[in-house]
Order: C-alpha cells, then sequence, then structure tokens
C-alpha cells in the first residue's frame, strides 16, 4: 500500500505545537495510508525549553510508527531592534528565514523504507510565508490555525480596515463591524499587536496569503463559534473551511501518568473539596503579576470567602520570593483551611477536577478551549496578545463569561490595577450556583466533546478534510 504524507510547519511556541500534533494524531486514526513530519523550529532562548521538553516526550514513537518529527538547524535570526518593535513580527520574519531549512528537509529526509508521495503541506498562523515553499515544490498548502474562527474573522478584516484608513489601530477608534463577531467590537479590546506597526502589518499580510491556501483547518467546534464559523463559511474569497477542534492537551498530565509530586500534592488538596467549590485562577505560563495587584487579589479572595487555588507566577526577571514576602501579612494563615497557593500548576487536571467551579484567566485560546471542554465558567482577565478579543468574544458574544476587565493595556506600566471590590463582585457572580451561565458553560462542554466522536461535527469535518487530501 503506497503511502501519502502530510509535512506540518508548527510555530516555534508550545501551545502552537501541542494542537499541531494533536491533530497530526487524529488524522492518523483516519486512514493507514497517512504519514506526518512535523518540522520543528527550535525559538532562541529563553522561550525553547517547554518545547524541547515536549518534543522529548512525544518523539519517542515506537519503531514503524507513521509520525516523525525533525528538528531544523538554526536559522538566522532577526535583529534585536525587530523584537523591540513586535515579537509577532519577530517570529515571523524568524519563520521566514527557515524557507530554504523547510525546503531542503522536504526534499531530503526520505522515510525508512517507503517513498511516500506529498500531498501537502500544513502550515500555523505565523508560517505564512512556507506557502513560498509549497509552490516551488508544487504541492498544495493549508492552514491549520490554533485560535478560533472569530480571530481568524479580525486577521481577514484587517484588509478591509487597511483599505479604508490605511494605519494601524488607535484605541480611540470607534466600534468595529467585524463579520465574525456578532456585536460591534470596541477598538480597545483589540488583540495587542493591532495597535503596533509591525504587528499590525506583520498580520495583516498572513491574512492576505492565508487566501492562497487549498483550505483552512480551524482549532474550534462550529457550534462553539457558530456565528463566527458561518461568517466564514459565507466568504466566497475564502479557500474551504474546516472546523476540526477542540484540539490541545484535553486528557491532561495525569491521565499519562505524568504528574510530579507538586501536582499531585494539588490534586490531593482538590480531592478534599467539594463539588463546584473552588475557583481557580492561573495566568498562562507568562502571566505575572506585581505585588500591588497581587495584594488585591488576595483581599478579593479573603472577603470573598470562596475557596480557591492560586497558581502565582513571578516577573522572570524579579527577584526569587516566597509567597508570604508578597501576599497580605497572615493571608495564608488565615486562609488556610479553604484556599491554596502554588506556582506551577497542572492546569487541564485541574479544570478537569469536579472540585473546580470557575476559572479565572487570561483567555488565550487553549486555556478558553480547555476550560469550556470541562464545562468550567470563566472569568475574563486578558493580559496581552489575542486574549482580549477572546474575552470580548466570551463575554458579549458567546455568553460563556463573566466580566471582570477586557481593555487591552499595551505596556505594564499602563496596567490600572483591578481593584479588589471588583474582583470580588466578578467572583460572587461566576461561583453563584444559580448563575445560568454555569449551565450553559456545561451544557457547550457537552456538545464540544459530542463534536469530536463519531458523527459530530468536528468528526465530520475532519473526515470530509481527509477525503479531500486523499483525492487531491
Amino acid at each position: 500500500m503506497s503511502k501519502l504524507e502530510l509535512v506540518f510547519v508548527p510555530a516555534p511556541a508550545v501551545g502552537h505545537l501541542v494542537s499541531a500534533c494533536q491533530f497530526a494524531e487524529n488524522l492518523l486514526n483516519r486512514d493507514e495510508r497517512l504519514c506526518i513530519t512535523i518540522l520543528i523550529i527550535r525559538p532562541p532562548p529563553p522561550w525553547d525549553a517547554s518545547i524541547d521538553a515536549y518534543i522529548k516526550r512525544s518523539s519517542s514513537a515506537p519503531e514503524g510508527s507513521r509520525i516523525r518529527y525533525i528538528t531544523l538547524p538554526q536559522a538566522e535570526l532577526p535583529s534585536s531592534e525587530e523584537l523591540a518593535k513586535s515579537i509577532e513580527n519577530y517570529f515571523s520574519l524568524l519563520i521566514a528565514n527557515y524557507r530554504p531549512l523547510v525546503k531542503e528537509a522536504i526534499i531530503s529526509n526520505k522515510w525508512p523504507n517507503s517513498n511516500p508521495k506529498i500531498i501537502g503541506i500544513v502550515i500555523d498562523m505565523f508560517c505564512s510565508s512556507m506557502i513560498d515553499v509549497a509552490n516551488e515544490l508544487d504541492i498544495p498548502s493549508y492552514l491549520f490555525f490554533t485560535s478560533g474562527a472569530g480571530f481568524l474573522g479580525f486577521l481577514f478584516y484587517l484588509s478591509v480596515w487597511h483599505d479604508q484608513v490605511g494605519r494601524e489601530f488607535n484605541r480611540s477608534d470607534a466600534d468595529l463591524k467585524i463579520t465574525s463577531y456578532a456585536h460591534p467590537v470596541p477598538s480597545k479590546v483589540l488583540p495587542t499587536f493591532a495597535f503596533v506597526k509591525e504587528g499590525y502589518s506583520s498580520f495583516r499580510e498572513h491574512g492576505v496569503r492565508f487566501k492562497e491556501t487549498k483550505g483552512i483547518l480551524l482549532n474550534t467546534v462550529s457550534e462553539f463559534e457558530s456565528h463566527a464559523v458561518n461568517s466564514l463559511a459565507s466568504e466566497p474569497e475564502l479557500p474551504p473551511v474546516y472546523t476540526v477542534g477542540f484540539l490541545n492537551n484535553l486528557e491532561g498530565q495525569k491521565s499519562k501518568g505524568n504528574s510530579k509530586p507538586e501536582d499531585e500534592e494539588i490534586m490531593k488538596w482538590l480531592d478534599q473539596q467539594p463539588p463546584s467549590s473552588v475557583l481557580f485562577l492561573c495566568f498562562g505560563s507568562a502571566g505575572s503579576f506585581d505585588p500591588p495587584q497581587l495584594i488585591e487579589m488576595a483581599i478579593a479572595l479573603e472577603r470573598s470567602g470562596v475557596r480557591f487555588l492560586w497558581s502565582i507566577r513571578r516577573p522572570v526577571d524579579a527577584e526569587p520570593t516566597k509567597f508570604e514576602d508578597i501576599l497580605p501579612e497572615g493571608f495564608l494563615e488565615r486562609t488556610n483551611n479553604r484556599g491554596m497557593v502554588c506556582g506551577w500548576a497542572p492546569q487541564v487536571d485541574i479544570l478537569a477536577h469536579e472540585a473546580t467551579g470557575a476559572f479565572v484567566s487570561h483567555c488565550g485560546w487553549n486555556s478558553t478551549i480547555e476550560s469550556v471542554w470541562h464545562g468550567v465558567p470563566i472569568v475574563t482577565w486578558p493580559l496581552y496578545a489575542e486574549q482580549h478579543i477572546n474575552a470580548f468574544q466570551l463575554v458579549r458574544d458567546l455568553e460563556m463569561a463573566v466580566e471582570l476587565t477586557l481593555v487591552c493595556r499595551m505596556h505594564e506600566s499602563e496596567r490600572e490595577i483591578v481593584k479588589a471590590e471588583e474582583m470580588e463582585k466578578a467572583i460572587r457572580c461566576i461561583m453563584d450556583s444559580e448563575n445560568p451561565l454555569r449551565k450553559r458553560v456545561k451544557d457547550m462542554g457537552e456538545i464540544c466533546r459530542n463534536a469530536l466522536m463519531e458523527g459530530g461535527s468536528s468528526s465530520i469535518s475532519i473526515g470530509r478534510f481527509v477525503e479531500t487530501i486523499l483525492d487531491s
């Protein structure tokens, strides 16, 4: 039986890589003729550690496996000046420098004992420059978009805005009518890159180039983002859209036997709490707060009286400190019987636990889909990237979250302190067992899980994509 190969080029970020690998595994389950090569672009330090750890776990595939990982040599890095201007544009420039290395890897790295026909190159949202490689090799290209349909619609909107206005956005701009959102979008909730010339121009170019692909694979469920998905499907100039999500590490580490002693301590504490009673606070690997904000958060948690599990990440350049040194005096002792403070936390395992009742989140897409998948409602606290527009969509369009803050702040110095009173109000709202939002999220979680089962919307969409590539 002749093999057919797909080549994946994910962005050098672990959240993007995990989703791509999960999708690749789903595809392999669909047809035994398929095999997949994932080309790894390693980011420069200090961003590479988590990718290395993930690849080490994932690449220990048994002999004869139909998925393989090839780590590419280091390409030339863009200048530090580009990094200072826009991290999004910096990574886009970095990936563009990998074009000759990707082309060489595709040509040179043959599978042992077989010579499969390459039927597609699957690129990440930061990797539109790889469409050039696909064109040179006369191979179809497909976009695997790790975020949601609403955000993708915003990227397509950038060209519309530029034709009308000809510049990046200002936070004073009027509300925007973006077809992928059901409500007008305030400029203050746009992604941080939209206000920076280099980041704005980079993503506008990505959006233009996405239309050159043969298909768009979205990490979402059609029932979850029905308005946004329908708006994309109705655009005649777009290639076919496939909703193939949710895709991420949705089963967690505990089920894989990878838990660490500190994780086990957290899970043991959760086991002792009543169902749906714990408020989980976690803001991603880069989500940190200065001591004045941490103090307000602690005051709110203490006043609210709720049980809580609080993951505190300190800034990379901060001096190592004990929790008691940055939290109000006596806070840990006074809340010891109903709260736990930790550093890194096994987020998926916590969201999956029956004791977890709500999630105060930065609203990154992976965190969003993990929370919805497990039926846990969200309190929005976006910090950077596209998190603000995700939070807006969750609160306004989807009614799946309680708003604490939505506003984009470009720099740490511009961040307003969220007062304890505001946070306490949001906590009481989300933890109210009579709040109908809680049932909506539970129901949507069930719908999203069913979507990936046989006969579900995502399963059907993945099937349509497999049929397309096998017939090409």
